[in-house]
């Protein structure tokens, strides 16, 4: 069978990330989102049946279509990524979506969010209705009804606006339509508590279609899930009001990922420090641990590159320019030298260290910021000596203590 329409963003080896959209829309409802989240996740975008670029005929057309076939779907793509756990977010129909995998799959979900959704969307006799209403005359039937359901009017008038009304008219009628029979059929309400992942609710203020009432039961039923909401936002918050939802989004993931006990933490805080500084470096630094260091290096492994470094709130490029910022404010010449290596593995330029250490001249001062030009050169030179075709190859002995972090 042809897969759902989907797309990839962020690092490939980043923890994946799965984001679901509503009915009536693709997957660039999370453009607003999408920067933020694929700067430390490997994002999968999807889009529902007959929807963007995904065949009507993923579902069945009779009135048959269930949540559960539309999960099935979104799993093959976890599959054919080789995803065993992913986390999920997914908006109304696709936060569905993503309430029937944490419940029926808690095996695959990590983390959940679920972002103006329902645990029941209204009488199911409303939705055939729907399916009937666009089956017969088209989704331009539903057009006009979107203004002050998904957002305001001033917003039906932006350019991200009139985008996603014309996704709307372009979506295939049968797909549509089984989009609403599957919203007929849905009812996850006795299943909420069932819910294992880390889960968190954000419901629009201004929501017409699912009130913040829905969200509060969802959030009421999950145990421990959070609860959200936004104001001045309808039906599509995170596009009307994207900070507030994307902000939201972050917290909770990071949350989420954050290792809940020393093993854990000294295992991803020794991965990252991996990433950043190097093997070689980091295996010489191990090898040279002495009974009297041992406790010092579990205690930088894991509490400043298990809990600081793994972070989601930013990304390693600005972690980096603030570790060389510290630095030479501290006259840390020899770690500053380890750091200036790091940030080049970490995606700055020689250009933006240098920006990076001529501000901290005028905020640390100019012998600090001259010493630390210094020490940047002597390590571009010793990285050019060493194989100019690669920026990240080169003889580190100098840029090492006896407690290498």
């Amino acid at each position: 069978m042809t897969p759902l329409h989907y797309d990839l963003s962020g690092p490939a080896t980043a923890p994946p990330l799965i984001l679901g959209p509503s009915i009536g829309t693709s997957l660039a409802v999370w453009d607003p989102q999408l920067p933020a989240l694929a700067r430390n996740h490997r994002v999968l975008r999807w889009d529902l049946p007959g929807h963007g670029g995904s065949p009507a005929a993923l579902l069945p057309s009779d009135g048959s279509a269930t949540i559960g076939a539309l999960a099935a779907l979104v799993l093959r793509l976890a599959d054919d990524q080789g995803w065993e756990r992913f986390a999920y977010a997914g908006i109304s129909l696709g936060g569905a979506v993503g309430l029937y995998l944490a419940a029926h799959h808690p095996d695959r979900v990590g983390c959940l969010s679920v972002v103006c959704s329902s645990a029941r969307f209204g009488e199911p006799s409303s939705w055939r209705d729907r399916a009937r209403l666009v089956r017969e005359e088209g989704t331009e039937a539903m057009v006009a009804s979107r203004t002050g359901t998904w957002f305001s009017e001033e917003f039906a008038a932006t350019p991200r606006g009139r985008a996603l009304l014309a996704d709307l008219r372009a979506t295939d009628r049968a797909g549509y339509a089984a989009c609403c029979d599957v919203l007929a059929d849905y009812d996850m309400r006795d299943a909420l508590p069932s819910i294992t992942a880390p889960t968190l609710v954000v419901a629009g203020r201004e929501d017409p279609a699912t009130p913040p009432a829905h969200a509060r039961q969802i959030a009421d039923a999950v145990p421990g899930a959070s609860l959200l909401e936004v104001a001045g936002a309808a039906h599509l918050a995170g596009v009307e009001r994207p900070d507030a939802v994307t902000g939201a989004l972050l917290t909770h993931l990071a949350g989420a990922a954050r290792p809940s006990d020393d093993a854990s933490r000294h295992a991803a805080g020794m991965t990252v420090r991996r990433a950043v500084l190097g093997d070689a470096h980091v295996d010489r630094a191990v090898a040279r641990t002495t009974p009297f260091t041992a406790r010092f290096q579990d205690f930088i492994t894991r509490y400043a590159w298990g809990e600081i470094w793994t972070g989601d709130g930013l990304d390693r490029r600005t972690r980096s320019c603030i570790t060389l910022t510290a630095l030479i404010a501290h006259g840390h010449d020899t770690e500053l030298a380890m750091h200036v290596r790091a940030a080049l593995t970490n995606g700055l330029t020689r250009e933006e260290i240098g920006e990076v250490l001529l501000q901290s001249a005028v905020y640390c001062g100019v012998p600090a910021a001259n010493s630390a030009f210094a020490t940047a050169q002597r390590v571009f030179d010793e990285i050019d000596a060493a194989s100019p075709a690669d920026p990240a190859a080169g003889v580190d002995a100098a840029s090492h203590s006896d407690t290498d972090r």
